[in-house]
């Protein structure tokens, strides 16, 4: 007679699988990208400066290089600081053209 939670040796058995967790899980760094979105959005809504969008800029390209888990981050702070660096750069443009008009108009006395 037999009972039924009785170890039978000829039974083939399977050693024990022991499987380590880690106790936390490392996100790969994307710090350079949320840097560069953050000086993007910042640079949108204080954009008095030109050094906060070309910042960003930079650090959105090597963000795009260096951390390729934070690429959309990235993208988006180069798309925004670019837009940034653009609007600039007419600006100056602008100045400069209304500047050299309103001086060739002074010196032809037109003005």
């Amino acid at each position: 007679m037999s009972h039924p939670n009785h170890y039978q040796p000829n039974t083939p058995h399977t050693p024990p699988v022991y499987v380590q967790t880690p106790m936390f899980v490392q996100s790969p760094p994307k710090g350079m990208s949320v840097a560069s979105m953050v000086l993007g959005l910042v640079s949108i809504f204080f954009g008095w400066t030109f050094l906060v969008p070309l910042l960003g800029l930079i650090l959105g390209l090597i963000g795009l290089k260096k951390e390729p888990a934070g690429k959309g981050m990235a993208v988006t702070g180069v798309i925004l600081n670019g837009l940034m660096i653009t609007g600039w750069v007419l600006l100056v443009m602008l100045l400069l053209g209304v500047g050299m008009f309103g001086t060739a108009a002074a010196v032809n006395g037109t003005a």
